[in-house]
């Protein structure tokens, strides 16, 4: 009679755990974000854009085009474009007009400027895995380097941490405006990414420094793994909670439920890999765990698998001609990013520098230079893509940006010329139809907080 009794209570309890799950915040595997974008686009009145030449993004170049944009997003886009009455018109004639530059990899905020030990807040190097930590946590958005961006066309960028780790923590994608929060440049609905590392950076931090695992690559691989089983045992856990198979809920870990998202596809991994065939090996260990690598980033030797990335639809975020500053980094060609394109691969130029951000277009044009010289044809419709669309399709927004189509964000530069050539500048920056950015107007030329009040000479801060 006892022990019916204690069964009989047991039951229940399972019973009234079960009941209770659906309206408990903590009853899943996954937690919600407490961290959602307050992002507003900025009031903006509709804008038309004649006579330039238009690159879209997606191949297309338009000859004398129009573009308009407003209620923040593009409204029509080709040639004779009705503006609706009390548009603003802008003459371009003899200029170039692209969707804004994306950067899919910046540490702008984590490591911002000015560069000191007190502002260095992107690298948790405490453990191999760090999975748990945001990068959304440590930017700070008086980062002068936002601004100096913003003038080189750059309307949004995904800041990571670090690459000392192999799982360094969680990415966030931002839409370049001046805010006073992180929640408030957050860009809506990107998805996070995961930022893993393979090759010599965790192997050094942790082997060469710390005496500890890895310190070699099959220690880099023993590591990833040993994370990715114990990510689907948290899974399991859950699953059997869920199903009422088990009794009592599982402690709730961060570490694990980013691995968990990435597992469940709604986090993006982004894969710091130099060599070719550390790259293969990473696919290799996506495939034998369920994930797919979303972008190679640095992947100085991607040219080496093209055919493969192409196949796995893999993008390799490159350098147009930085290399060689390690022995992982030094086999590299010129040619990186035009092969890759050859091959049918998704290439995007990126920066992973406070200085390369603020010129990307001329990043993307030193490589397509490269290509040409080496017989790949490659033209400027095809080598924004480096920086615009491809670059979107890595950050899970290509929807919403990456190309001027009607609908799409008003993510809008317009250049003074060829935005190829080393001599052409940005005259205006759109960001959802507002102008955050005028050469020609002071007013609209904002700048960090942190910089108000230092003393400037012909422009400059000293």
């Amino acid at each position: 009679m006892k022990r019916f009794a204690l069964a009989a209570l047991f039951v229940a309890a399972v019973g009234l755990a079960a009941c209770g799950r659906s309206d408990d915040p903590l009853a899943t595997g996954q937690l919600e974000n407490p961290y959602p974008s307050t992002y507003t686009p900025l009031p903006s009145d509709p804008v038309v854009i004649r006579n330039a030449t238009i690159l879209t993004g997606d191949g297309e170049r338009i000859e004398e085009g129009d573009i308009l944009l407003k209620d923040g997003r593009i409204a029509d886009i080709g040639r004779s474009v009705r503006a609706p009455r009390g548009a603003t018109e802008i003459d371009a004639a003899g200029k170039w007009v692209t969707p804004g530059i994306i950067d899919t990899h910046s540490h702008l905020g984590v490591y911002p400027s000015p560069s000191v030990q007190q502002h260095s807040d992107g690298n948790e190097m405490t453990d191999p895995n760090t999975a748990q930590v945001w990068a959304e946590h440590s930017v700070w958005p008086q980062d002068p380097g936002f601004n100096t961006a913003r003038i080189g066309g750059v309307t949004s960028m995904q800041i990571l941490p670090g690459s000392a780790n192999l799982f360094g923590g969680r990415s966030v994608t931002v839409k370049n405006v001046p805010s006073r929060t992180v929640q408030g440049m957050k860009f809506p609905d990107a998805p996070h990414g995961l930022k893993m590392a393979c090759g010599e950076n965790p192997k050094n931090v942790y082997g060469l420094m710390r005496d500890r695992s890895p310190a070699t690559r099959m220690g880099n691989v023993a590591g990833y793994r040993a994370a990715w089983v114990e990510a689907l045992d948290y899974r399991a856990k859950w699953e059997d909670y869920e199903a009422g198979k088990s009794y009592g809920r599982p402690t709730h870990d961060l570490q694990m439920e980013t691995l968990l998202g990435v597992l469940d596809g709604e986090i993006l991994v982004h894969n710091h890999c130099y060599r070719a065939d550390e790259m293969a090996i990473m696919i290799d260990v996506a495939k034998e765990f369920g994930y797919r690598v979303t972008s190679f980033h640095h992947a100085v030797e991607s040219y080496k698998i093209a055919d493969l990335l192409a196949d796995e639809d893999i993008c390799s975020s490159v350098w147009a001609d930085w290399w060689g500053f390690k022995i992982e980094a030094y086999d590299m060609v010129r040619e990186n990013a035009a092969l890759l394109e050859q091959a049918g691969a998704c290439a995007i130029i990126h920066s992973d520098s406070e200085y390369g951000i603020q010129r990307l277009n001329q990043e993307a044009a030193k490589a397509m230079a490269a290509g040409n010289r080496a017989g790949i044809e490659i033209d400027e419709a095809t080598a924004i893509r480096w920086i615009t669309l491809n670059a979107a399709k890595a950050l899970g927004i290509a929807d919403q940006t990456g190309t001027l189509e009607e609908g799409k964000m008003a993510d809008v530069v317009i250049w003074d010329g060829n935005p190829f050539s080393v001599y052409t500048r940005t005259e205006q920056v759109f960001v959802d139809g507002a102008l955050v950015y005028d050469r020609n107007d002071p007013a609209r030329q904002p700048k960090s907080d942190f910089t108000l009040g230092l003393q400037e000479v012909d422009g400059e801060i000293l």
